[in-house]
């Protein structure tokens, strides 16, 4: 079975609390795209994978407002939340959704289930034209899908602190272990590779939520939405500042 499982926690070392904090009509971002996947993935499992810390009591508490599944594990050992996670809801390919990124592109989203539910490869996601991963990338419009077989393997096989941490690193850096199958972005994408959508900074968040009250619809293509940002210029500077100092 396919579900969804957004990966969340408030003790962000970079941002403390980035989940929370007001981004768009009073709402932080955990909020914003949780309800934006709850309402476009009606049939799907969805669940929240948050930490022990009591500091993420109030991320269940907000799952619990928003009338989805919450489950707490290791804050450290991500891989082991993950598959821990799996295991309790039945769900043996995982759509991996980091809730950090309040611009995760949904059509692009139903593209990545459609083709996985069909697809036999222990990881599935997007890649560029260098047959980079997108969770590599600076875009932050991309989920990525995974086996939860795929990981409890991985699991065996490193107690790197930092695939414990990145949950499908290992996967995706090991095509001898694992099979990957990696569906193109548009090539019209990479010539705006100065432009950076996901979340880690105060400075990330104050430009991005300038942002999102400026598109008028989320909802649209990855070219149209990356075009648009990519149009200001004024944008784009801020952003390629923040590549800079936060290279993947």
């Amino acid at each position: 079975m396919i579900g969804i499982i957004i990966q969340a926690r408030l003790g962000s070392t970079r941002l403390p609390q980035k989940m929370l904090k007001p981004f768009f009509n009073g709402k932080g971002i955990f909020e914003l795209i949780t309800s934006r996947i709850i309402d476009d993935f009606p049939t799907i499992p969805i669940v929240v994978a948050t930490t022990t810390n009591p500091l993420d009591n109030e991320i269940e508490k907000l799952c619990q407002k928003l009338n989805v599944n919450c489950y707490r594990g290791s804050e450290n050992n991500v891989l082991q939340r993950f598959i821990e996670t799996a295991e309790k809801y039945q769900i043996s390919k995982i759509v991996r959704v980091c809730a950090d990124n309040p611009f995760l592109n949904l059509i692009a989203l139903k593209e990545l289930i459609e083709y996985g539910s069909t697809s036999s490869a222990d990881y599935i996601s997007f890649r560029t034209s260098f047959n980079k991963p997108t969770i590599l990338t600076h875009y932050g419009l991309w989920a990525e899908m995974v086996s939860t077989n795929a990981l409890i393997k991985a699991a065996k096989i490193t107690d790197d602190k930092l695939h414990l941490e990145h949950v499908t690193n290992f996967i995706y850096l090991n095509e001898n272990l694992f099979e990957l199958d990696l569906i193109e972005i548009p090539s019209s994408i990479e010539q705006y590779s100065n432009v950076r959508m996901t979340l880690d900074t105060i400075d990330d968040f104050m430009l991005l939520q300038e942002i999102y009250e400026k598109i008028p619809n989320l909802d649209t293509s990855t070219e149209m939405l990356i075009q648009t940002v990519a149009s200001n210029k004024i944008w784009t500077e801020k952003m390629n500042n923040q590549i800079i100092q936060n290279t993947k």
